[in-house]
């Protein structure tokens, strides 16, 4: 995912506050509430499954990703997993108020010093078992990019295991799921940003250097600048303060991944199982409720050979029986990979669309 970060973006940015007309009161009202009541840690009630992984030693608390929560009273929960950058908490923040109102938010922070795809996988098992049986409620998890690579793979594990399905629903925006959506096969020089971004991440192994991260960020920055140069859409989506602390949020994130949290990110991309229309990937993954989304601009994160996206856009039925897939596409602003920041606008109505059916197949357990 682009960071909002480094000189061009933040040439863009003051040019915006400098001409910025006055916020509406909406805008002031949704900053405000955030500034004084933003996400909390999560204290987990439920560990057993990231506590086998600890304890047995498949896992270290430096790889343990950090859950932020927002309560609300909502029927829906939603637990969101974001891209490589920036975090989840910045990538769903236009879309936050929407989903305050279907109930409580849970956000998947990944570590700076670490990543473990086992204990990730690990720790959405206890938060959703935990909402199920202390709140009697099946969330939707909304994955983002490399995050929804992520919620492919949490699927793919519990079909192998026969697991029973505690969530309501999935909502995969431009999903990245394995090394080969961003890399063609044989690709000695990549044909994307991404795949220029982390190549070298890929070629180092384990002894990544720290100019193939410096390198990394220089290309997530050129990602955002497609976004930050159209100052008329940033007026109109957040005031400068907002625009500000979205910067920050994610200008610290992404100077403060050590270089072996990079690796472990990278090497957990290399671990997940490419989805193949072909192959013999679990089918189906889920019997809930599935929404696939991707922007019309894809080419600058995703392989034109992607198998993840041939997959969905050939044999979604057979994955996710009750999956809709949707191109979404912004007129005379084109939707980038994920751009949930910038084009939210244009995401928003078939994600609204979703949990309305979703609450109107009923989200709750039985008792």
């Amino acid at each position: 995912m682009p960071a909002l970060l480094l000189p061009p973006a933040w040439s863009a940015f003051t040019a915006f506050t400098r001409f910025a007309p006055p916020q509406p009161l909406r805008t002031f009202f949704r900053s405000t509430a955030y500034k004084f009541s933003p996400p909390r840690p999560h204290l987990p009630q439920f560990t057993g499954a990231q506590n086998f992984l600890l304890t047995s030693g498949r896992a270290e608390l430096r790889q343990r990703s950090s859950v932020l929560c927002e309560k609300r009273g909502g029927a829906v929960p939603t637990i969101v997993l974001g891209g490589f950058v920036p975090d989840a908490t910045e990538q769903v923040y236009l879309l936050r108020e929407f989903l305050l109102r279907q109930g409580s938010m849970y956000y998947f922070n990944y570590p700076r010093a670490g990543f473990s795809l086992d204990l990730v996988c690990a720790q959405l098992d206890d938060l959703v078992n935990e909402i199920n049986e202390r709140h009697g409620q099946r969330p939707v998890i909304l994955g983002v990019s490399f995050g929804a690579g992520l919620v492919l793979e949490w699927l793919r594990r519990a079909r192998l295991e026969s697991c029973p399905e505690g969530h309501a629903g999935v909502v995969l925006v431009s999903p990245v799921a394995c090394t080969a959506d961003i890399l063609g096969p044989g690709e000695t020089k990549p044909s994307t940003l991404m795949g220029r971004a982390l190549k070298p991440l890929i070629d180092a192994g384990a002894h990544i250097e720290q100019a193939a991260i410096e390198k990394a960020r220089v290309v997530f920055t050129k990602m955002f600048e497609a976004g930050a140069r159209n100052k008329a859409s940033l007026r109109s989506l957040m005031s400068s303060d907002e625009l500000r602390s979205l910067r920050a949020g994610a200008l610290g994130a992404i100077q403060a991944i050590e270089a072996v949290g990079a690796c472990e990110r990278v090497a957990a991309l290399n671990q997940m199982s490419a989805l193949s229309a072909w192959g013999d990937s679990p089918r189906p993954l889920s019997e809930r409720p599935a929404l696939v989304l991707y922007a019309e601009k894809e080419n600058a994160v995703l392989a034109a050979s992607s198998p993840t996206r041939a997959a969905l856009d050939t044999t979604l039925s057979e994955f996710f029986p009750q999956g809709r897939g949707q191109l979404v596409c912004g007129g005379s602003s084109p939707v980038q990979h994920a751009s949930l920041i910038f084009h939210h606008a244009e995401f928003l109505p078939p994600i609204a669309k979703f949990y309305r059916e979703i609450k109107s197949r009923g989200s709750r357990l039985a008792a």
